[in-house]
């Protein structure tokens, strides 16, 4: 008999003797569309769900993938019924003679498929493919977006689809971040990382979450690598290699996906107490051991301490409050059997937050190899693109009717030759800066122009007024790396500004003070020895220049609003 779609008869009938579910069973049919019957396409879906109202609701996908053969019957799928004892046993499944009615709520009547009564985050096993599932995601200000994703869809997916549905400016460190309040913990997606699969492994009625917000420090590893991972913690490789220099010894780890030898000292927690004691660690090809006897290498006091292929590597946020950690740079090893509780965490603090980044660095490596170099690559090819290439988003969806113009003759004309409009747009920078140029050159008075005052709250770096600890917290959310800078007003000076900027893994604070000078107001973090008409001008300055900063200004703090 044939059981394809279209073909045959379409009731069926089974004999309870060959059934071979058991009667605490039924059925539940899947109706076929034409997104399964166009070959299986891999392309994942993302979209936000149907409103309240006349929404029209997807038909569920097939099961059948088209293959050669006898399909097998795949259309009809067991429902497990719990608690459902009163059934007879010997009671027989009726054929049903009513005809095949698409049912217009799925979610309803339907469980096994429906992306709200069987969302992973509900605990209910590992996601299906060919369903949709809803994804919740937080901005950092806490606001909450739902968006409808398939089993397949990585984090890079979700995060341009965010991108554009934000209008932010597209870059690679745009990151989806793992977050579990009642433990304190975070860790930030990888790339290829699937969505749906992660959020299935959360815990039935936890606080994990996934957060949409910078982080420069996701590909740092294979930019400033030498400082990444210093020359105490990979003493081993160096010894073996003595030919090779540093830098070069660590440059060829990463081309190769692989991961260095490294070791140090940690501190660990007891399991089940809240005592942590010191011991030296060591992350080999075999995994993460530590030493029952000072630094010894003997292999009668290595210790197997996890198993970092199985496990995810989580940053604590609040150790000294929840765990009692010596120090503030606590991370953890989570195993994915632990689904929700302290009990299993394996906690970890290192001394500082340079021993911290390389450790973190380490198990990255080792678990995903060259996988994360690839995702590397990737990201950095599709920064190189050209803006008609691909779906690169712009800040303002209006900038697409816009049109380059000559307005220079008696009627305007449209500018169609490219380096045409390249030309007229230089000519028209020009003259604006000649006009920027001589406007603060006429003698005014500091109240006259409010434009050189205000202008800079309307760039993404500058954050108001908040505190020096949030800025801090903000900046090392979104990535100890040098160059990351935000500016904020000063809270004992109600007339100054603060530039935060974060090297060397360590956040410094310059104090911007305005002053006057023949009616001009200007704006000086040296005492008036560079002056700048506004603060856009002095960040401008410093983008290019270090001045007296210990390092350029190369990435912005920024919050989007979902």
């Amino acid at each position: 008999m044939d059981l394809r779609p279209g073909h045959g008869s379409p009731n069926l009938a089974m004999d309870p003797q060959t059934c071979p579910w058991s009667p605490g069973q039924c059925w539940t049919r899947s109706l076929p569309t034409d997104n399964a019957m166009e070959g299986g396409a891999q392309q994942s879906s993302l979209r936000e769900p149907p409103g309240p109202g006349g929404a029209e609701q997807e038909a569920l996908p097939s099961e059948w993938d088209g293959g050669e053969g006898p399909p097998e019957v795949k259309r009809s799928q067991p429902l497990f019924i719990h608690g459902n004892s009163r059934t007879p046993p010997q009671q027989e499944p009726r054929a049903s003679s009513l005809p095949s009615i698409p049912n217009p709520f799925p979610e309803l009547c339907s469980p096994s498929n429906s992306p709200i009564l069987s969302s992973p985050a509900l605990g209910q096993g590992p996601p299906r493919e060919g369903t949709s599932h809803v994804v919740k995601v937080f901005g950092e200000d806490g606001a909450c977006r739902s968006l409808e994703a398939s089993a397949g869809t990585t984090a890079r997916q979700l995060c341009e689809t965010l991108v554009r549905r934000t209008r932010a400016i597209h870059d690679h460190s745009w990151a989806l971040v793992e977050l579990h309040p009642h433990l304190a913990l975070e860790r930030c997606l990888e790339d290829h990382e699937a969505v749906v699969e992660v959020q299935s492994s959360w815990a039935a009625g936890a606080e994990s979450r996934f957060v949409f917000r910078k982080n420069f420090a996701k590909y740092e590893l294979f930019k400033s690598n030498v400082s990444l991972f210093p020359e105490v913690m990979v003493s081993s490789c160096l010894e073996a290699n003595k030919s090779m220099a540093h830098s070069e010894l660590i440059q060829n780890f990463l081309n190769s996906g692989s991961c260095p030898e490294v070791q140090g000292f940690l501190q660990l927690r007891e399991p089940g107490r809240k005592v942590w004691k010191r011991f030296h660690f060591s992350l080999r090809r075999s995994g993460l051991y530590y030493s029952t006897k000072g630094t010894s290498k003997d292999p009668r006091h290595l210790q197997y301490f996890a198993d970092l292929t199985e496990s995810n590597i989580y940053y604590v946020t609040q150790g000294k409050k929840l765990y009692g950690t010596p120090t503030e740079f606590g991370f953890c090893i989570k195993p994915h059997k632990v689904r929700g509780g302290v009990k299993g965490l394996k906690l970890l603090c290192s001394e500082d937050e340079q021993s911290r980044s390389c450790w973190m660095a380490a198990f990255r490596l080792f678990k995903y190899g060259m996988q994360l170099y690839r995702n590397y690559q990737q990201a950095q090819a599709r920064l190189s693109q050209p803006p008609w290439i691909g779906p690169t988003p712009l800040r303002s969806v209006s900038d697409n009717a816009l049109v380059a113009m000559d307005f220079s003759g008696c009627t305007g004309r449209v500018i169609e030759n490219p380096s045409e409009v390249l030309t007229a747009a230089l000519e028209e920078a020009q003259a604006w800066r000649k006009k920027t140029t001589h406007r603060y050159s006429l003698p005014a008075a500091c109240h006259s122009s409010p434009l050189s005052a205000a202008i800079h709250r309307t760039q993404p770096w500058f954050h108001g007024r908040i505190s020096r600890e949030d800025t801090q917290q903000l900046i090392g959310r979104q990535g100890l790396v040098d160059g990351v800078f935000l500016v904020r007003e000063s809270q004992r000076n109600p007339k100054g500004f603060v530039l935060s900027l974060c090297h060397l893994q360590r956040i410094k604070h310059y104090l911007i003070l305005p002053s006057e000078e023949e009616g001009r107001l200007y704006f000086t973090m040296d005492d008036g020895q560079t002056r700048f008409a506004d603060l856009i001008q002095l960040v401008e300055f410093h983008q290019i220049n270090r001045g007296i900063l210990p390092c350029k200004l190369r990435h912005y703090c920024t919050c989007v609003a979902l």
